[in-house]
């Protein structure tokens, strides 16, 4: 999903955390909760960490977490996030513009959580990125938005969401060497800033490289 905005997307997404409070609950994604909890820890990353929830989480589950995200701000309550939790020592966080710099794998989980934005992200070359940093015999996982909330009825900017069936041709994973592990939308409540209650549909990829 892409906005025309005056400014970068580094300035966009730093101003967005500067600019105000807390923007997340500090609960990890419920879909990283289902699909991970039953994985050996090992060494993971989580793209576009924001404020930490979910390498925290993994953290506290005993995996070592690169947390990659564009703002210093986001990066700074990450960090923390985990000292406060008593993670800090199995946690490093990194600032990386994703599309142009990567961090160094290989990684036994690679998390992309909702890894979609209204200013310029590269999500195909980032997504392919995250596939070639999968350790053998590690998990890529992805989840992204299906579709605008039940209850939005005047989308605030066009976007394309991603199918099913797309991020899996774009990413083109040889069959040899992954296999499909999830592959689902999930229909979860979603209620509006105004209290009304709906649903939103998100999508789900889970695939392991073979060992």
């Amino acid at each position: 999903m892409t906005e025309t905005h005056p400014q970068t997307a580094a300035d966009f997404w730093e101003a967005r955390y500067r600019d105000g409070g807390r923007l997340w609950s500090g609960r990890p994604n419920s879909l990283l909760v289902r699909e991970v909890s039953d994985l050996p820890p090992g060494r993971a990353l989580d793209l576009g960490c924001g404020e930490g929830a979910d390498a925290v989480w993994l953290a506290s589950r005993g995996w070592r977490v690169t947390g990659v995200d564009i703002s210093h701000t986001a990066l700074e309550r990450a960090a923390l996030h985990a000292a406060e939790a008593g993670v800090g020592d199995r946690t490093v966080w990194e600032r990386h513009v994703l599309g142009e710099t990567f961090p160094v794998g290989p990684f036994d989980l690679v998390s992309a959580q909702f890894l979609q934005s209204p200013v310029e992200l590269d999500q195909q070359r980032v997504l392919r990125q995250a596939a070639d940093a999968v350790a053998a015999g590690g998990t890529l996982l992805v989840v992204m938005h299906g579709g605008w909330p039940s209850w939005q009825t005047e989308p605030p900017f066009d976007a394309e969401f991603p199918t099913l069936q797309s991020v899996l041709d774009e990413l083109a994973l040889p069959e040899a060497d992954w296999t499909v592990e999830t592959l689902e939308a999930v229909r979860s409540p979603h209620r509006s800033p105004d209290g009304e209650e709906g649903f939103r549909y998100d999508n789900v990829w889970r695939m392991r490289r073979a060992a």
